[in-house]
């Protein structure tokens, strides 16, 4: 193509998106985000998954569009949840890896999607892991999301950690909800729970906020190590606890979409899933599933 018509088209798209911006009579559509931790390619039907049903992605790929050739910024939390909150790279917010408690996290100079959205007029939520940093001014209450609960970094950095416990026990692994701790140090029976507590607190928002444009987060804890899922779930597929964790996210998925055509605003809903990272295969049968060899990469 030649130069100067790459540039009349692009002198077009934003010549259209000005247009959209300055007429007030366009809605604002509602944007809701499910990002998953360390799930791999193959872990859902539209991807080639073989053992593990899971309907309401099918779903969710039937009626919109599949991407199968795609980049996250960086192979681990922090970093690509970072990039994902500011469409900066790593390079420019200078978050490479994944942050400990008390961590500062995102430098609070770089704006976070809640607030670029709240700002528009959005009502904004996040309800799952936030891992982009745990002190007063970087939790995620304080970044442009007006509801909020979750972890303030991975469920693994607890007490139960395998190889680490000490070192990891030094910090509770606590449930926060509008930016206040709620469950002063999570385990077992929690952990459980977590993929269906961010689920009820998403149903529970687009049921109070269907009236008025909404941005909706919701970055899930599952299926990052150690796997926990609801008694509902637990045995659910006959394939192993991860195809358990996986099924009860598409459960989590559809409960959503529900919601949404409930109250009447799935057609004005833009609606994302995708993961930080892809999986980690050290850990076997408890890692997601990838036919690419770099894995978490």
């Amino acid at each position: 193509m030649k130069p100067s018509l790459v540039f009349r088209l692009l002198y077009l798209v934003f010549t259209v998106f000005l247009l959209n911006a300055c007429d007030k009579t366009v809605e604002q559509p509602n944007i809701v985000i499910v990002f998953l931790d360390d799930s791999g390619w193959e872990d859902f039907s539209p991807f080639g998954a073989m053992h593990i049903h899971t309907p309401h992605v099918d779903e969710l790929a039937a009626g919109g569009t599949s991407f199968e050739r795609f980049y996250v910024p960086q192979a681990i939390c922090s970093a690509s949840r970072a990039a994902l909150m500011t469409g900066c790279y790593p390079g420019r917010t200078g978050v490479f890896g994944a942050h400990a408690p008390g961590d500062r996290g995102l430098d609070t100079t770089f704006a976070t999607m809640g607030e670029v959205f709240r700002e528009a007029g959005y009502a904004t939520a996040a309800f799952g892991k936030w891992h982009c940093g745990d002190q007063p001014d970087t939790r995620s209450h304080a970044r442009g999301f007006d509801e909020t609960c979750g972890l303030m970094y991975s469920n693994d950095m607890w007490h139960r950690h395998p190889e680490h416990p000490e070192f990891w026990g030094q910090w509770p692994l606590q449930f926060w909800e509008n930016g206040r701790v709620v469950i002063e140090e999570v385990d077992h029976a929690e952990q459980k729970q977590l993929t269906r507590w961010y689920t009820e607190h998403a149903v529970d928002f687009i049921e109070r906020h269907a009236d008025e444009p909404f941005l909706l987060y919701v970055p899930h804890s599952m299926p990052h190590v150690p796997l926990y899922t609801s008694e509902d779930f637990e045995g659910y597929t006959g394939q192993g606890l991860y195809a358990d964790v996986i099924s009860e996210i598409d459960w989590s998925v559809g409960e959503i979409m529900k919601a949404l055509r409930q109250q009447g605003v799935d057609k004005k809903t833009i609606f994302i899933l995708t993961s930080d990272n892809g999986p980690w295969i050290s850990y076997g049968d408890h890692a997601g599933f990838t036919p690419f060899r770099e894995a978490k990469g």
